[in-house]
């Protein structure tokens, strides 16, 4: 399972979901699916993320073990 601190980020830079879409190139509710852990990102959106936030993709998305 991909767990994420995108909503943290986002709150540290005073930032939207909207903005942060339109920075990546996704809908608002791709961003929201995102951040509840309905959808996994590309390895481009993963990187565009991290990219707009100025941290790496590991300060972003950790992977854990199912179960």
């Amino acid at each position: 399972m991909i767990r994420n601190r995108i909503r943290e980020h986002r709150a540290r830079l005073g930032m939207s979901q909207d903005e942060l879409a339109k920075l990546t190139g996704v809908r608002r509710e791709t961003i929201g699916n995102l951040e509840k852990g309905r959808y996994n990102p590309s390895l481009v959106l993963a990187w565009n993320i991290a990219a707009v936030f100025g941290v790496t993709i590991e300060e972003v998305f950790t992977v854990e073990a199912d179960g």
